[in-house]
């Protein structure tokens, strides 16, 4: 991943450097134009706005175009985040997607994404970890900067959901929306930027919220397909309850690790996945209405994109001011779950 113009450093002389801090420079974000209202999904499945307005606190979402695939929504979210860092593509030494709706099993949709947005220097590679992907791309990020083996690093969340929904499924397609959300990581002298990320995984869990088919596993057939198999499916019951606990602990956690009180967060972005999992986590955590940031009524669940748009649109709107702490929660399939808090 060595940038060519970059002079080589001698492995045995690593030790000379001292860890630096990552901060995130910039964030920008990408929605599609298409705006599907809670009225117009009645008219597809047994559903009304009232219903689920009550239990979801989604209002519309957006859905993606036929000729946009989650690399063009990557993109355009980057290079929002690029313009405003100032970041060439050439600067740019690693990319991160963290998606799980994939333009293709390969090539990564990073490296689709490097191509178009030009950034022929950098390495790009894929994680998924469903809705909690940003979280863990930012920590991994991170460590590459504090690492000195990337200066300039590239994160996204991007996901068009639209494609595995099953649209006849009241209880499942009324959530999801597609879009995405990128921040550039850099070294900011002086300041502590990323102060701490705490994740978790349980997999024992991961029938709660899954795509069974389109793998290894359960590759298309014609009889995978007439049973459903490549749609999403989701115990929304138990992922309910596993969410709550799994946020609200991992809160905690970085918290207790930072010695700080949520008194002192300015702003919490939670996972934007359903309005009553965000209110039970901030009672929880004490929380107040006017620290929790939430955009799901315009959204609904943007999976690994989520907490990446949110954190774009409360920058935008001056929720968030350089120096701020702020916290940073998600959960999703896997089951997996993250928190950071950030010093902006």
């Amino acid at each position: 991943m060595t940038h060519p113009a970059k002079k080589f450093i001698n492995p045995r002389a690593r030790h000379q450097f001292k860890s630096r801090t990552c901060s995130i420079a910039s964030v920008g974000s990408y929605l599609p134009e298409r705006v599907l209202t809670n009225d117009e999904l009645k008219k597809m499945v047994d559903t009304s706005d009232e219903w689920i307005t009550s239990r979801t606190g989604i209002k519309e979402r957006r859905i993606a175009a036929k000729h946009e695939h989650t690399s063009d929504l990557a993109a355009k979210a980057a290079l929002v985040a690029m313009a405003r860092a100032k970041v060439t593509p050439e600067e740019i030494d690693l990319i991160i997607v963290a998606t799980i709706t994939p333009d293709m099993p390969f090539p990564s949709t990073a490296c689709v994404v490097q191509r178009k947005i030009g950034a022929r220097h950098a390495a790009a590679f894929d994680i998924e970890a469903a809705c909690s992907g940003f979280l863990f791309a930012l920590e991994i990020g991170q460590h590459f900067i504090m690492a000195h083996t990337a200066e300039t690093v590239l994160v996204i969340g991007a996901d068009k959901l639209s494609t595995i929904v099953n649209w006849r499924d009241r209880n499942t397609c009324v959530l999801f929306g597609d879009g995405a959300g990128a921040a550039i990581l850099r070294n900011r002298p002086n300041a502590h930027g990323l102060l701490t990320t705490c994740m978790g995984s349980d997999g024992t869990k991961g029938d709660l919220l899954c795509m069974p088919g389109g793998g290894s596993q359960c590759p298309p057939t014609a009889h995978s397909l007439a049973a459903g198999m490549h749609y999403l499916r989701m115990d929304g019951k138990e992922t309910f309850k596993s969410a709550v606990t799994a946020m609200y602990t991992a809160a905690r956690e970085v918290l207790r690790r930072c010695e700080a009180d949520i008194a002192q967060i300015k702003c919490v972005i939670p996972h934007q996945a359903n309005r009553r999992i965000i209110d039970a986590v901030a009672e929880r955590l004490g929380a107040t209405p006017e620290q929790v940031f939430t955009n799901l009524e315009k959204y609904g669940n943007t999976s690994a994109a989520s907490v990446a748009i949110a954190l774009d649109e409360a920058v935008q709107e001056g929720r968030i001011n350089k120096g701020d702490l702020i916290l940073l929660i998600a959960f999703g399939a896997g089951l997996t779950w993250a928190a950071a808090v950030i010093e902006w």
